[in-house]
């Protein structure tokens, strides 16, 4: 079945979904974007994979990711992040094909002391949240048995903003930046995400909820002086603050470490620890402009 398997990459221009690409590269397979497929027209999927058979995957990288405008836009926001899941977990289900679908650590509260399972409840406290945490349960809910839900965070990668971009552009024009130390969660390379989707597919892996995050945790504040180590200048540039000095409309998790464990049941190895993936990606020029 997996030599004849083809893959529909949906959300494919954006950075988790160019990564996907590349990581299937010597397989066939479609990329869709957003002008592409339209996830939350339920008619416009049924078009877009009416050619989906048994033992094809889709992987579904389209979501809306605006966490502050979704705390005014829940509708738009909800939308995507559940109508669309949805409506792709239904063709995949009349044509028994899978569907391994990308959502966040933020269907949790944040609020814990210790990694958060699998099979934790979900206790959202952000409208975007909410969308994503509906988004699950539409895909367990349509498709049972043939779905891989994969909880990730803190991304940064080669194909668009992110964090570990916005501190190297810092470090070369300022002299200090001030960053929250009392957030905690695990900074993910997008590459080691891509291949992560590939393996849990071609392993045959169980239905079911996996966290696809580096191993280990840490803070923004540790996060950002790690990116001004890699690229030679002093971390003392980085200070520590709060959150309170930053208010945005959506609350941000105080704790978002996802427990890593439920890999153990697929013969896979969780990924790699943050700083390694981060030492790579720095080093090889892939998420900075040096």
């Amino acid at each position: 079945m997996a030599e004849s398997r083809t893959w529909f990459v949906t959300g494919a221009s954006g950075m988790l979904g160019r990564d996907v690409q590349t990581a299937l590269e010597g397989r066939p397979f479609l990329p869709l974007d957003r002008d592409a497929l339209d996830i939350t027209d339920s008619h416009a999927v049924s078009a877009a994979l009416s050619s989906l058979s048994a033992g094809d995957v889709v992987v579904n990288c389209a979501a809306y990711t605006a966490v502050d405008d979704a705390e005014s836009d829940e509708a738009t926001a909800f939308a995507v992040n559940a109508v669309g899941p949805q409506n792709l977990a239904r063709a995949c289900a009349t044509s028994g094909a899978h569907l391994v679908h990308i959502s966040t650590d933020y269907v949790f509260s944040g609020d814990s002391t210790e990694p958060y399972a699998a099979d934790a409840p979900a206790a959202p406290r952000t409208a975007y949240g909410r969308s994503k945490a509906a988004g699950e349960w539409a895909v367990r809910a349509e498709l049972p048995y043939h779905h891989w839900i994969l909880r990730t965070a803190w991304l940064y990668g080669e194909h668009g903003p992110s964090f570990v971009r916005t501190m190297a552009k810092l470090e070369a024009t300022r002299e200090f930046v001030d960053v929250v130390d009392d957030q905690h969660g695990q900074p993910t390379w997008t590459r080691d995400v891509a291949q992560r989707i590939v393996e849990i597919v071609e392993a045959g892996a169980p239905a079911g909820i996996y966290h696809a995050c580096a191993s280990n945790q840490t803070t923004w504040h540790g996060l950002a002086s790690a990116v001004f180590d890699l690229r030679g200048a002093s971390s003392s540039r980085v200070r520590p603050t709060t959150s309170a000095a930053f208010k945005r409309p959506a609350p941000r998790p105080a704790f978002s470490v996802l427990a890593l464990d439920s890999w153990e049941k697929t013969g896979l190895a969780p990924i790699r620890d943050w700083r390694e993936s981060l030492t790579q990606a720095i080093l090889q020029g892939n998420v900075t402009d040096r």
